[in-house]
């Protein structure tokens, strides 16, 4: 399974990409918003967007995406690494 994490503190981009490797899911994080990033973002399983420190383009971008291509969208107010780990709960196993 593939999952995008979008937003998230900077120091903890290595952690996410450790805790959905824990449940066998391939990951790209983006913590900051880079150049081309609608087409970066590929045809991911799951997106999960922390919404509390993401920018609203970002945000804008991550709902056209999903639209287009019929991709679920978490959304999460809190970017910690448990917030993290229940969605991954819910989606995967591990």
């Amino acid at each position: 399974m593939s999952v995008v994490v979008i937003g998230g503190n900077d120091r903890m981009a290595s952690r996410y990409k450790s805790i959905c490797n824990s449940y066998n899911c391939k990951a790209k994080v983006f913590t900051q918003m880079p150049s081309d990033f609608e087409n970066k973002l590929g045809e991911p399983d799951l997106m999960v967007l922390f919404t509390n420190t993401c920018s609203h383009k970002m945000a804008s971008s991550v709902k056209q995406r999903s639209a287009k291509y019929d991709i679920p969208v978490v959304r999460i107010h809190n970017a910690s690494a448990n917030a993290l780990i229940s969605v991954l709960e819910q989606y995967c196993r591990k």
